[in-house]
């Protein structure tokens, strides 16, 4: 974000001396538009600011995503799982697809026991984010591996408006304690916050969810000249309740809140520790970051309960302990070629995450039977980077990238015939050209070459490719032409070499065949007071395999995905907000001759400022108390007495019922 910033400065200071029309600030997300936000360069990027998420709902941190237009994110698993996600046509499993990073570290994690580029986000602590920035498609140099579908910067502030203690209780026992402030030191804010978080849910087998989570953060100097420290410890462990087969449930064997196997659940914990470095100078800057992440994850599943061993049963544990180092830098500097305008930022990012091990073990209440696999791997990458912005005309410049991934895949096996090692490059050029404004109206067309990494335990004996390229194509248009109306329209195409497809009977990715999606996105925000914003985004999607056998749809891919809200704030004291979403309907084979119902959702928060220092509010989750999925699969399972090849069904996680949390906040 700071980068984009300084490029966006450079870029309008020359266009002042080129006498060029000024360019439109990007969509922000149910907030006001920021003198300083960068510029735009597809019609489908944004940002949600820190008011707009300040006002939103969250049944669990990971929704925060939801504000990406377009985003669905669901469970179907226990509270400290990573969350479920939906994008463009895309189910993104944990996040294949989708890169995130935090407070300049990446989240997706490669080479994972659950799954490829799995992005936990239970650790967010949302009162500390500053804004996030979206971005969908490879049109941008900076993004790489699993940014396919798009990727989100979540930003943490520098410091706080005050030091705050907030308590929430409600439904299902939920109870959570935060305490966060930023007090200045040495010329410099402490960024701190302290977290507790406890659930049951309301499943017959309670989640006993507990969460414990710290930051602590120093940050000196500026936005543009500034460096900060931060370390981050987070740890949590739960109780499943994962999906569960509709034949149980409508036979009435099955409660819709039940569980099959309820030793079913899982610990995870996450420390890091981060610096960051940024400086600028006469419409140049230069930044830099280095990170240190130790994570760890014990997860426990039965998804098809006594198919396999119908004397133990089915569930087995994905195991593993991670450790990942890496860092980036880059420069931006001005120039002219000719009498144009022009920026240029080179970059570069380096990672390693050493993984040992990761492993599946088959297991019987949480005790391990028998291991199937247990590997120690390395996954190494450098990515030089380079991009330039060339302002043509005044209503006309272009925005060229180019992207170069080398990685390195290392792994030692129990079973000899899956270990090895072996290395992958990838060259991934961008284009956008970007015309106007006319009128208040800009338009963009984008093109640009991207790819996601494979699990690197696929890749001995070139078993499956190491990195799947993807080729995506966007026109767009963002307007302001209507007093106090910022719409945004998005037709796209995306074309992968290889379909990364998720299994809900073994909780886990394959590789699969060549996709094309082709999708269209609309954004319309409304803000007719000063108190009051609307908001309407929708996206529709067409997802194909590019063969048809054994049929051509892709299982889990979304055509539809609506969401709208209205939020209320300094109404005479009161604050709030309602938000609907829509969910549209998958295929879940194939063939399309098993397909997912829609879910329809919405959530309120109704609060009141008592003061400056203290204020109250209410959420509703569920509000009308839909009995709907979050989330659904078709596969084989086997219950007690039914026949030995198991039975084809529908396995679903219900959407949590209506639950209500009232929260108190102080500032001091």
């Amino acid at each position: 974000m700071r980068r984009r910033a300084a490029l966006a400065a450079a870029l309008a200071l020359f266009a002042a001396h080129a006498h060029s029309q000024a360019v439109l600030p990007p969509v922000e997300v149910l907030g006001r538009p920021e003198d300083d936000a960068a510029l735009a360069d597809a019609a489908s990027e944004g940002s949600v600011t820190r008011e707009a998420l300040e006002r939103r709902p969250l049944l669990r941190p990971g929704e925060l995503l939801e504000a990406v237009p377009g985003m669905i994110a669901t469970q179907h698993s226990g509270d400290g799982k990573a969350n479920q996600l939906f994008l463009r046509g895309y189910n993104l499993d944990h996040g294949t697809d989708f890169a995130t990073w935090l407070a300049g570290m990446p989240l997706n994690m490669p080479s994972h026991a659950h799954g490829q580029g799995y992005t936990d986000l239970n650790f967010v602590i949302p009162e500390l984010i500053s804004r996030v920035a979206y971005r969908k498609g490879p049109y941008f140099a900076e993004d790489g591996d699993f940014a396919s579908a798009g990727s989100a910067r979540v930003e943490y502030a520098d410091a706080l408006p005050a030091h705050i203690a907030s308590l929430t209780a409600g439904s299902f026992n939920y109870r959570r304690a935060l305490l966060a402030g930023s007090p200045r030191i040495a010329d410099g804010s402490l960024l701190y916050a302290l977290e507790y978080t406890g659930n049951d849910g309301p499943w017959q087998n309670p989640n006993a969810f507990s969460k414990y989570n710290g930051v602590l953060r120093y940050a000196r100097g500026t936005a543009a000249n500034g460096y900060g420290i931060t370390a981050m410890a987070y740890g949590a462990d739960w109780n499943s309740t994962d999906q569960i087969p509709r034949r149980a449930v409508d036979a009435g064997l099955l409660d819709r809140f039940g569980a099959v196997d309820p030793t079913d659940g899982g610990k995870a914990s996450r420390y890091s520790l981060s610096a960051d470095w940024r400086s600028s100078e006469n419409g140049a800057s230069r930044a830099a970051s280095l990170y240190l992440i130790r994570s760890r994850l014990d997860l426990f599943s039965n998804f098809t309960y006594f198919l396999d061993d119908p004397l133990n049963g089915d569930q087995f544990e994905q195991s593993e302990q991670r450790l990942t180092l890496g860092g980036q830098a880059s420069g931006t500097w001005p120039g002219r070629l000719g009498e144009r305008p022009m920026v240029t930022s080179v970059g570069v990012q380096l990672r390693r995450d050493r993984v040992s091990p990761v492993a599946l073990y088959s297991t019987r209440a949480r005790e391990r039977l028998a291991t199937t696999r247990e590997d120690q791997v390395t996954v190494s990458s450098a990515a030089p980077y380079v991009s330039n912005i060339i302002e043509w005309r005044p209503w006309l410049r272009s925005v060229g990238g180019l992207r170069a991934d080398y990685y390195r895949f290392a792994v030692d096996s129990n079973i000899s015939a899956n270990s090895g090692g072996r290395s992958a490059a990838l060259a991934s050029p961008k284009l956008s050209l970007v015309f106007g404004p006319w009128a208040k109206t800009e338009y963009f067309l984008n093109w640009g070459r991207g790819f996601h990494s494979n699990d690197a335990r696929g890749t001995p004996a070139e078993r499956v490719s190491p990195l799947v390229r993807t080729t995506g194509y966007e026109a767009g248009l963002r307007t302001e032409a209507v007093p106090q109306v910022v719409a945004s329209v998005a037709l796209w195409q995306l074309r992968q070499d290889s379909e990364l497809l998720f299994l809900g009977d073994a909780g886990t990715t394959v590789a699969s065949r060549p996709s094309r999606r082709t999708g269209i996105e609309g954004i319309v925000q409304w803000l007719p007071a000063s108190w009051v914003a609307l908001d309407l985004a929708t996206a529709f999607t067409r997802a194909r395999f590019t063969d048809s056998d054994p049929g051509d749809r892709i299982p889990g891919a979304p055509q539809s995905v609506l969401s709208a809200g209205a939020t209320v704030e300094n109404l005479h004291g009161w604050f709030g907000a309602v938000r609907w979403r829509y969910f549209g309907p998958r295929p879940l084979v194939e063939d399309n001759r098993v397909r997912s119902k829609a879910t329809s959702l919405v959530n309120a928060r109704a609060g009141y400022a008592f003061s400056k220092r203290i204020r109250a509010y209410a959420d509703a989750f569920n509000l009308f108390n839909r009995a709907a999925s979050d989330v659904d699969y078709f596969y084989a399972s086997r219950l007690p007495g039914e026949p030995a090849a198991g039975v084809n069904d529908v396995h679903f996680h219900p959407v949590e019922p209506r639950a209500v949390r009232a929260t108190l906040v102080f500032s001091f």
